[in-house]
């Protein structure tokens, strides 16, 4: 008898023994008396009440009360749902700042350490027909609290931003554009029903978000479900965590270093070489849907239109903003962030780490937005 091997085969069954009765007790056992915190609510100790599970697995019927005691313990079948055409954006922590070289040496997004709580996020920006679904709706329903004036001059998008943003610097006429076809076109036309909505100010998007939760949360009364929380642009650190895609330090949502594949083919809708905007497939916007989605599922994090952020912009965000959820309310700040690039920016835009800023009541043919939704709790798998 190999008594070698026997003694080897002894000690290993012992190892293994050992660590599932480590495994067992770990966090069984307290300081007081060795119950667990939840002992007093488990399975066990609601046999007597006539209750048996009802801790680990809801009663059909929570009775809240049961014999003088509370009983609370979970409402029946509760999860949060996905909305729809959202993806879930899991929590995490990661370095918020530039990825790269600033080559403006604005020194403004410094590298700094922050934690982001889970959210569900578009995995595309507010598209024309999306946001035409709103016009009609506030046209129809709230004409009368609003007034046409309000709707048209607030909310319906500047379609003569296509002719404006891209006139010569000092002209006031616009001989020196193309931007009349876009402007007849872009937002009515069903061409351009997946295009991305443009010429919404940072006002109108929160608003549009405003009147998505009231729809959504009016309905889900009327069918006895529980409020969700409300839709809202996404704050910056969010937007910038998104963007990266799980990947640490991602120079572009689909990581590092080029703005193109191996194959040549450009990853996103951007002004490439030198001015060369058909090079990547689309001379203006491309459809909301376009190019490869990154990581968490999410289209178009770079290029094709600009996006707004909830953030008033400061260049100095990392010292007048906290580390967890951080967020900029300054409503006395008009500089509004915007994140991403769009379809006439240099690739130093594209990058998950460059900020930049709009004013709140500029419409512009190159910014968007897409819209977020806190995720309550922590989601059981990442």
């Amino acid at each position: 008898m190999n008594f070698h091997n026997l003694n080897k085969k002894l000690v290993w069954l012992f190892s293994l023994l050992v660590i599932a009765v480590a495994i067992q007790s770990c966090g069984s056992k307290s300081t007081t008396g060795g119950k667990t915190l939840s002992s007093s609510k488990s399975a066990n100790s609601t046999k007597s009440k006539g209750l048996k599970g009802l801790f680990f697995k809801p009663a059909t019927e929570d009775p809240g009360i049961f014999n003088g005691e509370i009983v609370a313990v979970n409402r029946k079948g509760w999860s949060q749902p996905t909305p729809f055409g959202m993806v879930l954006v899991p929590s995490g922590s990661y370095l918020m700042g530039q990825g790269d070289e600033d080559p403006s040496r604005s020194a403004i997004n410094f590298p700094r350490r922050v934690t982001v709580s889970a959210f569900f996020m578009d995995d595309t920006e507010i598209t024309n027909y999306e946001y035409r679904q709103f016009v009609e709706s506030i046209l129809r329903d709230s004409l009368s609290v609003l007034g046409e004036t309000k709707i048209m001059s607030d909310y319906y998008p500047d379609t003569t931003r296509w002719s404006e943003d891209l006139k010569m610097p000092g002209y006031t006429t616009r001989d020196f554009t193309y931007g009349d076809p876009m402007t007849e076109n872009y937002f009515s036309s069903p061409a351009f029903d997946l295009y991305p909505v443009v010429g919404v100010n940072w006002s109108a998007a929160k608003y549009f978000c405003e009147w998505r939760s009231k729809l959504m949360n009016s309905y889900r009364k009327s069918q006895g479900l529980a409020k969700l929380p409300s839709f809202t642009l996404p704050t910056e650190s969010e937007w910038e965590w998104a963007a990266r895609g799980g990947r640490a330090s991602a120079k572009y949502p689909w990581g590092n270093p080029y703005l193109s594949n191996a194959k040549g083919c450009l990853l996103a809708n951007f002004k490439p070489h030198r001015g060369n905007y058909d090079a990547d497939g689309y001379e203006y916007t491309a459809p909301a849907n376009a190019y490869s989605p990154n990581d968490y599922g999410l289209y178009n994090m770079a290029g094709n239109v600009a996006e707004w952020c909830e953030d008033a912009f400061e260049e100095n965000a990392s010292a007048v903003t906290w580390d967890l959820n951080s967020i900029n309310r300054d409503k006395d700040n008009p500089r509004k962030v915007v994140r991403g690039g769009s379809w006439k920016d240099i690739g130093y835009y594209l990058e998950t780490g460059t900020r930049t800023y709009e004013f709140e009541k500029n419409k512009r043919s190159y910014v968007g937005f897409r819209s977020v939704m806190r995720y309550l709790g922590r989601p059981t798998s990442r």
